[in-house]
């Protein structure tokens, strides 16, 4: 025993995730609390498929709510006061809680397409890319496309150990320069580590290697202050990476990619991985990219079942995507 609050509700989070993790009739699923009792209500949220209702009223759902949500579809809602007995405000909010969760209940499941479904990753530096992909794909496959910052990497990672896929395209591993060098949107170590789990056929691209993200222009550290940027927006600055780094991130994508048991495709787009690395553009550096290029090509082991392909496009070149949709044909067959 304790008297540890902190370590009370860690156990209790996690003996409610292991109790719904061994149901199978849950319809959906309600909670109600303040910083503990959305610990401990959505540890049990996460586990349940994506699908399954889930709602949680908090004090805390108006804050940064990823350590609750995670990779999960959890809804989180506002309850304006605090948990502590009923009031004016909080009798409207519960009232619309308990409505909105006995609505999603009762309608039917969406039932999945016949289709098998793939998993693909993209940025908008590499939506003409990915489109195209999933436009050629589409009339055989469910093509889920996951935005790669971070979560979106999580979630395809997730959904491929769980058995959802078929196989992955996975064109934007920008996460990984996130991963590395500090950025805000890793999607964790882990990352490749579902393909050589699953063996499940895997065709994947540099796409967005050329940039770190950060928030706000002065949001970045100190140390990187004399490079390249980009402002994307007011909220998300882009940092060039260097030969140097690209250097790293291709040994470490090749060692990881030399693990996968499966079929494996890495297609680099020799003219440039991203819109911003092209002729005119600001991320242009083909000192830079062929860093990366050739710590690939030293890295990674060639097999009967792992190839490296490089070809003489940029990433969002048309002939490029037909040769990812080529090679994902093959080795999905």
């Amino acid at each position: 025993a304790t008297d540890d609050r902190g370590a009370a509700v860690a156990a209790m989070g996690e003996a409610f995730a292991r109790f719904m993790a061994g149901r199978d009739d849950a319809a959906g699923i309600i909670g109600i609390g303040g910083g503990g009792g959305t610990s401990i209500a959505t540890a049990g949220m996460r586990v349940l498929p994506v699908g399954v209702p889930k709602l949680m009223v908090s004090t805390l759902a108006s804050g940064d709510t990823s350590a609750y949500v995670d990779v999960s579809d959890i809804a989180m809602m506002p309850s304006v006061t605090d948990i502590a007995g009923l009031n004016r405000l909080s009798r409207a909010v519960l009232a619309n809680a308990a409505y909105a969760i006995v609505g999603m209940s009762r309608v039917p499941p969406i039932e999945a397409e016949g289709k098998p479904a793939i998993g693909l990753t993209m940025f908008g530096v590499t939506t003409p890319c990915v489109t195209a992909v999933a436009a050629a794909l589409r009339e055989d496959y469910d093509c889920l496309v996951f935005h790669a910052t971070g979560t979106g990497g999580r979630a395809m990672e997730k959904l491929a150990d769980s058995g959802l896929f078929a196989g992955l395209i996975d064109v934007t591993t920008t996460e990984i320069c996130d991963l590395l060098f500090g950025g805000v949107l890793s999607a964790g170590p882990d990352r490749l580590g579902a393909a050589a789990r699953t063996r499940l056929p895997y065709v994947g691209s540099a796409g967005a290697l050329d940039m770190v993200n950060f928030r706000a222009p002065e949001t970045v550290p100190e140390r990187y202050r004399d490079r390249t940027f980009y402002r994307h927006n007011p909220q998300v600055t882009l940092m060039r990476t260097t030969p140097g780094e690209n250097r790293a991130m291709g040994e470490w994508i090749g060692e990881r990619l030399n693990r996968c048991d499966g079929p494996v495709r890495f297609l680099i787009p020799e003219l440039g991985v991203s819109a911003l690395d092209a002729p005119g553009q600001a991320f242009y550096d083909p000192q830079a990219d062929a860093a990366l290029f050739d710590a690939l090509e030293r890295t990674f082991a060639r097999s009967a079942e792992r190839q490296l392909i490089r070809l003489p496009f940029h990433i969002n070149d048309p002939q490029f995507s037909a040769a990812l949709v080529e090679n994902f044909r093959e080795i999905a067959a």
